[in-house]
């Protein structure tokens, strides 16, 4: 049972959300810490095994794709594992009662489309897709993990480049298309919901700063001091699959 939130809060919060024209969530690492994917900053992340430079860097991926390839095997079977949480549930129930209109994510597991959301904008890509570098192929992630079994790192077997998961790397930029895409959704909308981000990352941390510039409102769900504290309106300082199962009962009984 999720413990006892402010009342006070969650009303706010959810007459917020019930006189929004266009609510959006904004997510982050944090939302799927309890669908088992520790933040890869905290203790027992990847990051407190693997250097991200060494692993997970435009520089890697040049210069020791095996290396680069095993953090990446790891990384899909621990992703492979996960399972939609209560908080990727609840923003998939209201996009569906069209209390939400989407999700902007920084997340690569793919668990929002997993849960049922139905627009979802990956701003730094998907773990399950896979493209070569060279002539910019997408390969089935079967035909990829098949070839893994064989020998790392998987090369093109049409032009012989480097294959790679379709996600950003340190030094890399974000797609345009996400960003445009992610520019294009927040133009309209009235309310943002954070959700399990700090805003330490750039440029995404950027996003939550133009709904507040436009008038909007926030309503923050993060555990600890963030980046985004002066922003809100509304803050939990809890996690996501606590407070945000309790938010959508709350809006959609009205």
């Amino acid at each position: 049972m999720a413990p006892a939130l402010n009342g006070v809060h969650l009303e706010k919060a959810a007459s917020i959300l019930q006189q929004a024209r266009r609510a959006v969530a904004f997510t982050g690492a944090g939302i799927s810490v309890a669908s088992g994917i520790p933040d890869f900053r905290s203790p027992g992340g990847l990051w407190s095994k693997y250097d991200p430079f060494e692993v997970a860097s435009a520089h890697a991926l040049e210069n020791n794709p095996r290396q680069v390839w095993e953090f990446m095997l790891e990384t899909v079977d621990l992703l492979g594992r996960s399972q939609p949480n209560a908080a990727h549930l609840a923003l998939a129930e209201l996009e569906k009662k069209h209390r939400l209109a989407g999700v902007i994510t920084q997340n690569i597991d793919n668990l929002h489309q997993r849960a049922g959301s139905g627009l979802v904008i990956e701003y730094h890509g998907n773990f399950q897709r896979f493209y070569c570098q060279s002539c910019q192929g997408e390969r089935p992630e079967a035909e990829v993990m098949a070839q893994c079994s064989f020998s790392i790192p998987v090369w093109c077997p049409t032009c012989g480049g480097l294959v790679r998961p379709d996600v950003v790397f340190f030094g890399e930029a974000i797609p345009a298309k996400a960003h445009h895409q992610s520019l294009e959704l927040l133009q309209s909308t009235d309310v943002l919901i954070i959700a399990g981000t700090s805003g330490e990352v750039a440029p995404a941390n950027a996003l939550p700063r133009q709904v507040k510039l436009s008038g909007g409102k926030i309503i923050e769900i993060n555990k600890g001091q963030t980046h985004y504290t002066d922003l809100a309106d509304v803050r939990f300082d809890a996690p996501a699959e606590d407070v945000l199962p309790q938010l959508t009962d709350m809006v959609l009984r009205s």
